[in-house]
């Protein structure tokens, strides 16, 4: 498995694409509906949240915004979701921070394997960085309204994977149409296989894949752990996601409305992420009692992956993604790091 093994396969029901229409003539005389199609399945935490944040923007508005929700991937992948964005067919989008790398290459800094150690060192880091990643997208015409997380990424096989050398005899899932990281694993040993995500469950059964990375509430809502039942038990690379709106489609909602729906976003976005750390908590204890089998890595073999990620991090900085996004972000966790240990000095 290599640094982008992550790229899509974990994405998939993070969040959503969405089409924002908005009614003729004044938005006070008819309500704005944003319509919004989302990959997580129906009844999912993600689309619950999703519903959530639907009710408050209608009683924020006073019923002139509403959500209408489309779950299932009915507006197709992040791919093909992030295209119609771009030609205007969808106004608005909440999709992983991978996929927001389509509009924005410096989000794939948040994603960097091996970068981050622990939830609250994530958190530090893309707490200072979001507004930089803001800046940069609404410069492009797109707006921020909320962040929200996936889990970290874990690496599921037919048979029991362990060790890099392990991970490049897998024929591993890779989204299709990403060339440029399809490439990557080539030149590095792996042997991606770029399909749909729709494709993946049944590539698992064929034998056309035999490895996938995912976060663990996504590997269970998918039920794609149960031809996959063996997880290495390291903890990857975090996987976040935010909802954007095309800034003309953001306009067009009455001014003095906008803060009220932007407020109720960013709550619906922290609430997302305290419960979706703790229900992959319990994803795992879920696929363990319907065969799942955790495979503790050594110390000595974290060595080995972060070793492996070490050294590709020369391929990705300037050219997967922008050298000052990949610096900056490094910046940040080392602050992190030193204030830790400063904090820790200072009690003892």
């Amino acid at each position: 498995m290599n640094f982008f093994s992550i790229r899509r396969a974990s994405a998939v029901p993070l969040l959503l694409a969405a089409t924002l229409l908005s009614s003729p003539g004044d938005a006070r005389s008819a309500p704005t509906v944003v319509k919004m199609a989302t990959l997580a399945p129906e009844g999912s935490s993600w689309y619950r949240v999703l519903q959530e944040m639907g009710e408050e923007w209608r009683k924020a508005s006073g019923g002139s915004v509403t959500l209408r929700i489309y779950p299932g991937g009915i507006a197709g992948d992040e791919d093909a979701v992030i295209r119609k964005m771009r030609v205007g067919q969808i106004q608005a989008a909440a999709i992983t921070g991978i996929g927001l790398a389509y509009l924005e290459p410096s989000f794939y800094a948040l994603h960097i394997p091996m970068m981050y150690e622990s939830d609250e060192e994530f958190d530090s880091v893309r707490d200072r960085y979001a507004p930089v990643l803001e800046r940069k997208l609404e410069e492009k015409g797109f707006i921020v309204v909320n962040w929200g997380d996936a889990g970290w990424v874990r690496f599921f096989s037919k048979d029991p994977v362990v060790t890099p050398a392990e991970a490049k005899a897998l024929k591993l899932f890779q989204w299709a149409g990403d060339t440029n990281l399809v490439q990557l694993y080539k030149e590095t040993g792996f042997h991606p296989v770029p399909l749909s995500t729709n494709d993946l469950l049944p590539s698992l059964q064929t034998g056309m894949v035999n490895g996938f990375s995912s976060t663990p509430l996504v590997a269970l809502a998918f039920q794609w752990f149960g031809l996959a039942p063996n997880m290495a038990d390291l903890r990857y690379a975090p996987l976040t996601g935010a909802t954007v709106i095309g800034k003309r489609a953001w306009e067009k909602i009455p001014a003095d409305l906008r803060p009220k729906l932007l407020e109720a976003s960013r709550r619906a976005g922290r609430r997302l992420r305290a419960e979706i750390r703790r229900l992959n908590r319990e994803a795992l204890e879920v696929m363990v009692k319907n065969g799942l089998k955790i495979h503790k890595v050594p110390p000595e073999v974290q060595a080995q992956w972060r070793k492996m990620v070490e050294d590709n991090y020369p391929r990705i900085r300037g050219n997967i993604m922008p050298a000052e996004a990949f610096d900056t972000v490094k910046r940040y966790r080392d602050d992190y790091r030193a204030a830790q240990r400063g904090g820790k000095d200072a009690v003892h």
